[in-house]
């Protein structure tokens, strides 16, 4: 944990001498309970954009793929920011229980509902994992757009970052009351998440 302290505001520095970041909507970020951070997924290097950007000391969990770790540098520096390695496409759902038990007893909690990144910057398909995370933690769910600023919407060293938070859909909206209508709620919700991000683009784009 204090390596973590260490970490985040050199990262802060670092990060905002390669890219001009710019953050928007951070009051729409929650401090004093648990919360699901959703954003879109572009680059390998957006989990850190979006960390630096919510910039707390309270140390969110950040799930990422498992191949991310296989390199032991990288690895070492995503568990230090808070990364927890789940296998996709595994059923992992020890991971997952464990990372909602923690998100609901206060921890904050970053995932890319898309599951992996999309090859030309568009919102790919969206899958149901943040949802069910969220609605069984209790806990409300931030929209966030990452907006990179060059012609193919993709992530390059110098270019333009915009990290966009939009208002968090409540708990109680997350919640699937009847698992006989969890494929249609399920649905409407991702509808939700991408209008927000569609809503987020046009107010934020450059």
């Amino acid at each position: 944990m204090v390596l973590y302290w260490i970490l985040l505001p050199i990262v802060w520095v670092i990060w905002h001498v390669l890219w001009r970041i710019r953050v928007y909507g951070q009051e729409n970020l929650i401090r004093d309970r648990g919360f699901v951070i959703a954003p879109n997924h572009i680059s390998d290097l957006d989990p850190v954009f979006v960390a630096i950007s919510v910039f707390t000391f309270h140390r969110m969990c950040i799930l990422a793929k498992e191949e991310l770790f296989h390199n032991w540098f990288i690895g070492w520096f995503l568990r230090s920011m808070g990364a927890v390695p789940i296998a996709r496409g595994k059923g992992d759902t020890d991971t997952v229980g464990r990372v909602t038990r923690q998100v609901s007893e206060g921890r904050g909690l970053l995932i890319f509902p898309e599951g992996t990144r999309t090859k030309d910057g568009k919102i790919g398909v969206i899958k149901s994992g943040a949802f069910v995370v969220a609605g069984q933690a209790g806990v409300d769910m931030i929209p966030c757009r990452i907006i990179y600023g060059t012609k193919d919407g993709r992530q390059h060293l110098f270019c333009r970052v915009k990290v966009c938070f939009g208002k968090p859909i409540p708990a109680e909206e997350l919640k699937i009351e009847d698992p006989r209508h969890s494929i249609s709620e399920l649905r409407t919700l991702k509808n939700r998440l991408r209008g927000c991000w569609e809503e987020l683009y046009e107010q934020y784009k450059f």
